[in-house]
């Protein structure tokens, strides 16, 4: 399957950045959490700055907007 050290490390290299990606989420899921304690169920009100610039990166998550 893996026949050169090539392919071994790319497999690795991938390995390694998918967990990154589930540390750098779960950090951001506690921060949401931790936010909601703070701020209990009221609705948070965002500037047409901060609209765009969430929308901006949901588009780029692919997102539907």
């Amino acid at each position: 399957m893996l026949n050169t050290p090539l392919q071994m490390f790319l497999v690795m290299l991938a390995g390694w950045m998918n967990e990154q990606q589930r540390a750098a989420n779960a950090y951001l899921k506690e921060e949401n959490r931790v936010l909601r304690e703070l701020y209990g169920k009221k609705r948070l009100r965002f500037s047409d700055d901060q609209r765009r610039r969430l929308a901006a990166k949901g588009k780029a998550l692919g997102g539907g907007c």
